[in-house]
């Protein structure tokens, strides 16, 4: 069994004040002998206290849904105001009916909203033009005067008041829609930044740190004075370029912050220094570099790409020749390092992957392809990056 209780909406605690003074006002105005119309007028058919309070009651009980049902309380109450007519009337009834008009608009659906102005405004031209038409007296206007002021006033007025609440709405939304966007942007903006300094971070170090590992290593395990010398020597060589480059991001990260500006981005007119730093932590890397010139972003990408390959091959890689070479075709410029493949003899230092990774977010970022993997005996790094003409460095 429906709980009817339930089932009904909880009225509104303004709405509650509506009715009970709406009530209560009509109740004082009857106690006073206080009507619209006096008992002799021809439209009253009920004259009397009883026929006055039963429309009343019936109007301060569909205030009490003018919210929560507002379509209900507005027929209800329109029924209730055509029996207020045969009355002698009461002020209390006719403004409580004013109030039901003017929530079914506001409050209302959509269509009820539309067509309730519309329906009071043809009332009110007809309460103008038929009585005139009929009694042909300047009295008979009044009637369209009272009835645009009962039905049509009220119902414009929360056609107005419901269209700019719904335009406050719809901006409210929009403010919201453009702060969750922005929002959005900014994490989105954050994580690619986090991504660019990781990626920085990676390239810049783990050249330097891969070798000191190696090395020391080496040193550690191999019980030479003249080969711990020589292993001190390029610790330390990779120690100071690494606190340079640490300095570098530092500065990049202050963006120019202080007296000092950050260092340039490298390029790759860098890369004979990168292979000359790999010959010495041992590698026998060979260059081959016809790239002409190309955007920035693009040295940037390519440089970094060969310095991880470079650190990927001394960490991993058997002994043998390493090779590096750029080619510039038309407009892509590819970049190919190969170093040999297999288990390797003597200390290694240990990889997470992030390189790779990395090597591959740089290529997409522009746009570019990136592959990594054995080719039989050697490991092989191609990078290919599109070359946009007109832009260079």
């Amino acid at each position: 069994m429906v709980d009817m209780a339930a089932a009904l909406p909880r009225p509104h605690r303004f709405d509650v004040y509506l009715a009970s003074g709406g009530l209560l006002g009509g109740l004082l105005l009857l106690a006073v002998d206080l009507t619209t119309r006096p008992a002799d007028e021809p439209i009253v058919l009920l004259p009397g206290f009883w026929p006055i309070l039963l429309p009343l009651v019936v109007m301060s009980g569909c205030e009490l849904l003018r919210r929560t049902a507002p379509r209900v309380a507005l027929l209800t109450g329109t029924a209730a105001m055509a029996l207020d007519t045969v009355t002698q009337g009461s002020v209390a009834t006719v403004l409580m009916f004013t109030d039901l008009v003017y929530a079914g608009v506001l409050y209302g659906p959509p269509a009820s909203a539309r067509r309730i102005p519309w329906i009071t405004g043809l009332l009110t031209v007809a309460g103008t033009v038929v009585p005139f038409a009929v009694w042909r007296v300047p009295e008979a206007l009044l009637i369209g005067v009272v009835t645009g002021a009962v039905a049509f006033g009220p119902a414009a007025t929360g056609w107005i008041v419901r269209n700019h609440r719904d335009a406050a709405i719809a901006a409210r939304l929009r403010a919201e829609q453009t702060t969750l966007l922005a929002e959005m942007d900014r994490s989105q903006a954050v994580i690619a930044e986090r991504a660019r300094m990781a990626r920085e971070l990676h390239d810049m170090v783990a050249n330097h740190l891969s070798a000191i590992a190696i090395h020391s290593t080496a040193a550690l395990s191999i019980d030479d004075p003249r080969t711990s010398r020589e292993a001190l020597g390029v610790i330390r060589e990779n120690s100071v370029a690494g606190l340079a480059e640490m300095r570098r991001l530092i500065g990049i990260l202050r963006d120019g912050s202080g007296d000092q500006e950050p260092a340039a981005a490298p390029t790759l007119d860098g890369l004979d220094a990168l292979v000359e730093g790999a010959r010495a932590n041992g590698l026998d890397v060979t260059l081959d570099a016809g790239h002409g010139r190309v955007p920035a972003p693009v040295e940037l990408a390519a440089y970094r790409i060969v310095q991880e390959s470079l650190t990927n091959a001394l960490k991993h890689a058997r002994p043998g020749r390493v090779t590096v070479a750029l080619l510039r075709r038309e407009d892509l410029l590819e970049v190919r390092v190969s170093s040999p493949y297999g288990r390797r003899d003597g200390p290694r230092a240990p990889g997470s992957g992030a390189g790779l990774v990395g090597m591959r977010e740089r290529a997409a970022l522009l746009g570019g392809t990136f592959e990594a993997g054995p080719e039989g005996t050697r490991w092989t790094v191609r990078a290919s990056f599109p070359v946009t003409e007109g832009d260079p460095a």
